[in-house]
């Protein structure tokens, strides 16, 4: 188990990180971060309702499943929005720089990041 700054501070190991929170899809508000490169406090709001949006139309559609990650494709950027399986309401957002980072390899290691955080 790993504390919140401890696993933040791990994400920004991986090849093209720019910022990582943890944020509580609850209220928005940051429960910590690292790194920088944009407004991380309004990215946080903001995708917090993205989560929301996307767990209300998976109720809509009677989908009986969870969100394992949401992947954001931006010219520059990934954005990477990961719900903390065994913490209700609270997700990880990773931000990548697109040019440098290697996807797949990164959505693993958040993977492995999410198994291991204490909220």
């Amino acid at each position: 188990m790993s504390t919140i700054q401890a696993s933040l501070k791990e994400a920004l190991t991986i090849s093209g990180s720019l910022v990582v929170a943890v944020v509580d899809a609850n209220s928005g508000l940051l429960l910590g971060s690292e790194g920088s490169g944009i407004d991380i406090e309004l990215a946080a709001a903001g995708n917090t309702e993205v989560v929301r949006a996307k767990l209300a139309t998976m109720k809509s559609l009677s989908l009986d499943d969870v969100i394992e990650d949401i992947l954001i494709t931006l010219g520059k950027q990934y954005h990477i929005i990961r719900p903390i399986a065994k913490s209700k309401g609270i997700f990880l957002y990773f931000v990548l720089d697109k040019n440098k980072a290697n996807l797949a390899l990164a959505r693993r290691k958040l993977q492995e990041i999410e198994g291991s955080i204490e909220i």
